[in-house]
């Protein structure tokens, strides 16, 4: 039997490729395609644990075996290294959240008449899945599913739209509803018991066009632990999507730093590295930028707490990157870029005398592209530890180790 129909490798998008070359969508590595376009499942084709895969947009791998998914991962960011004619030293072995452990999720509503829809879009529609089981979530956000769902179905006007952000924080969870408005006292006060009810660390209302949210509920400041240091946790401030995969990301990060004294922290953030690895050395000292300004102050605040360590500067690396002669005050650089990756940044740090740089992305692609510019500035990619945060998706993480030669 010819290897031309068996299903060789997944692609980065999630279809599987055959030996020939054609794609086929919800297949697995070993399955074979017949002449009639149906599948004979191989010995890595597994049984989905959800009963809303593959509408479900959350998740498009829920068909592998847990095998195949880690293969795919690794090969996820080996494969956007080769696309740039990169090697790394070593691919490491990748680290894959388990299940139930997604900490942060949006959630979509609309009402239609009596219906009320509540979940995540469709893969590749707006159509929204009303969720009833989510086996990514972790269970103290997925239990406040069907209490939104009721209070949606009471207070979401009929064909709007609506939206909840949820987030676990120190103190619980911590909810944005939009789409909602509490224009009367007995709107509020309904509000105000859902919050009560249901033990919210806070409960906010409002439009991203119409800027910052407005609080209605917070028993307690809201936080953020990094590193030991409670960090105030602003509204839409962004966390790693699940606590394992950020310890995961943090210990590749300690690894590579060593015992560096200078470092700088580009794109920190609310100080998820910065703070983490402070005390780490005796005498280390970390300088922060991040363009956001609320986070900049929330890290200061945290950073209070390690008098002499911390140095955040409010700065729009985009804008004003890090110059080669300000990189090269440092022993090690952490680079945490959005998805786009950092073009410019890395443009300074590839001309930079820098020892180290330790690279943090959530886009292999952005990643490969820009770890080109710095291999052809001198660097060498000593390691590469690829992350699955997001569990049975295609959204792959790492973190690259780059030395200077000589």
């Amino acid at each position: 039997m010819s290897d031309a129909d068996l299903i060789v490798r997944i692609a980065a998008r999630g279809d599987g490729v055959t030996g020939d070359g054609r794609h086929v969508p919800l297949s697995a590595p070993g399955d074979r395609l017949h002449a009639d376009g149906t599948l004979a499942p191989g010995p890595h084709h597994a049984e989905p644990p959800c009963r809303h895969f593959p509408q479900c947009g959350g998740c498009q791998l829920q068909h592998l075996s847990d095998e195949a998914f880690a293969a795919y991962v690794h090969d996820r960011v080996a494969g956007a290294l080769a696309g740039q004619g990169l090697t790394a030293g070593e691919v490491a072995a990748p680290h894959i959240s388990p299940p139930g452990t997604r900490r942060r999720a949006s959630l979509r509503a609309l009402r239609l008449g009596k219906q009320l829809r509540l979940g995540f879009a469709e893969q590749g529609s707006h159509r929204i899945v009303d969720l009833k089981q989510c086996p990514v979530l972790e269970p103290r956000l997925f239990a406040l599913v069907e209490p939104l769902r009721a209070m949606f179905a009471r207070m979401l006007p009929d064909r709007r739209p609506g939206q909840a952000e949820l987030t676990l924080v120190d103190q619980g969870v911590d909810l944005l509803l939009t789409g909602i408005a509490a224009t009367s006292l007995a709107e509020t006060e309904a509000l105000l018991a859902f919050a009560d009810r249901h033990g919210l660390a806070r409960l906010m209302i409002g439009e991203e066009e119409e800027g910052a949210p407005i609080t209605l509920w917070e028993p307690d400041p809201v936080t953020a632990r990094f590193g030991g240091i409670a960090v105030a946790f602003p509204p839409h401030a962004f966390l790693q999507a699940t606590a394992d995969g950020e310890a995961a990301l943090l210990a590749e990060v300690r690894r590579s730093l060593g015992d560096a004294r200078m470092v700088a922290d580009l794109f920190a953030g609310l100080g998820t590295f910065a703070l983490s690895i402070a005390d780490d050395v005796p005498g280390r000292k970390v300088y922060a930028a991040e363009a956001a300004r609320d986070l900049v102050l929330a890290l200061q605040g945290g950073g209070n707490r390690l008098p002499g360590r911390i140095f955040a500067e409010h700065r729009d690396l985009f804008r004003r990157p890090l110059t080669a002669k300000e990189a090269e005050r440092f022993d090690a650089i952490i680079l945490d870029p959005p998805r786009a990756g950092a073009r410019d940044q890395v443009a300074q740090l590839a001309t930079a005398r820098v020892p180290l740089i330790v690279y943090v992305s959530c886009n292999p692609a952005s990643f490969a592209r820009d770890a080109a510019t710095l291999v052809a500035g001198g660097y060498a990619i000593e390691r590469v530890k690829p992350v699955g945060q997001f569990r049975w998706s295609t959204h792959v993480e790492l973190v690259a180790t780059f030395r200077r030669a000589g």
